[in-house]
């Protein structure tokens, strides 16, 4: 655990594939899709909280602070990192960044932070971004928090909602993390369930990955 950093899963999505459905509650395995991220994030960080638009109530049994995006108009990832940057600044001084995991990707690596952590430090300032064979994952990434006012500005002032495009202005890093070997197939540890095929196979490669 990394007591400097807070850490943000991002379910503020409108799951338009899934057929509307709220994706990160449909059940994976025996339980559900957002308690796989948050069984995995909440280890690696001092704090977690859950981004999520809609009523919190949905959320109650996760025991976690439920943040609503803080600019209107679901305006995509961007906004629930701002959301959390912002959050992580007013909960602890001692938090100096924030980890941000998609909602949609339960098999990301338990050294997450660790390894973000490790590059960041070589660049100071810079954002340290997950990637995995040869492509990076935006909403993977650990953010400085001294980037919100920077960032509420690329939102609201220039309408830019483009997560890679706010990286490439304000210098990141990539990390990259190995593939994960199972049942014969390499599959991206960044994997990340968008329609009910990816569901379905989801729950194949949580069988082969349980002990």
């Amino acid at each position: 655990m990394d007591r400097s950093v807070a850490g943000i899963i991002l379910a503020g999505g409108q799951s338009r594939r899934m057929g509307g459905a709220d994706k990160p509650l449909l059940p994976l395995g025996r339980s559900r899709l957002i308690d796989h991220v948050a069984a995995g994030l909440k280890p690696q960080v001092g704090a977690l909280a859950l981004n999520a638009n809609g009523d919190p109530a949905r959320f109650a049994g996760m025991n976690l602070p439920v943040l609503a995006d803080t600019v209107p108009g679901y305006a995509g990832p961007l906004a629930g990192i701002l959301t959390g940057l912002e959050w992580a600044a007013a909960e602890n001084a001692a938090y100096q960044s924030l980890v941000s995991a998609a909602g949609d990707t339960p098999f990301f690596p338990g050294d997450l932070v660790e390894r973000l952590a490790a590059a960041a430090r070589e660049r100071p300032g810079a954002i340290a971004v997950a990637s995995s064979d040869g492509r990076w994952h935006p909403t993977f990434a650990l953010w400085p928090l001294g980037l919100s006012d920077a960032l509420r500005h690329f939102l609201i002032d220039e309408d830019n909602r483009r997560v890679s495009a706010f990286m490439e202005r304000h210098g990141f890093v990539q990390v990259e993390f190995p593939m994960i070997e199972a049942e014969g197939q390499r599959i991206d540890p960044f994997f990340n369930i968008n329609t009910p095929d990816d569901l379905a196979q989801a729950e194949r490669l949580l069988q082969s990955l349980r002990p």
